[in-house]
């Protein structure tokens, strides 16, 4: 990895965002448009829905098409600044044990996510 490679020359852009009050399946829905697996949850402070969330639902059950956001979100997410080198992203994503990041200077502008390092990688 190019160490000296910041987040924002990496990161995907435009930043995609749901409310709470979505349903899961919207949340769904959404992802695949988009072909992206994690989106920023309009709540203050912002929350985290991704994939994984979603196949939780499905295994335990439950049904995406009445229950919320709000209900599987990961709320308090980590931020990274765009001008974060990628080895340090891969470092904090490898001790928390997540997958995606948001990106935020005065606001979110993008995510940086495993995927985007493991291409850039390549």
């Amino acid at each position: 990895m190019d160490a000296g490679t910041p987040v924002s020359d990496v990161m995907s852009t435009p930043l995609e965002t749901i409310s709470a009050s979505a349903t899961v399946r919207a949340a769904t829905k959404q992802m695949r448009e988009k072909n992206i697996n994690a989106l920023v949850v309009t709540t203050q402070p912002p929350s985290i829905v991704t994939s994984t969330d979603v196949l939780e639902v499905v295994a335990e059950g439950r049904d995406p098409e009445t229950l919320a956001v709000a209900d599987v979100m990961t709320e308090g997410v980590e931020t990274v600044p765009p001008e974060l080198l990628l080895e340090e992203v891969a470092a904090m994503m490898t001790t928390f044990g997540i997958k995606h990041l948001p990106v935020a200077d005065d606001d979110y502008i993008g995510m940086i996510s495993s995927t985007d390092i493991a291409a850039h990688i390549a």
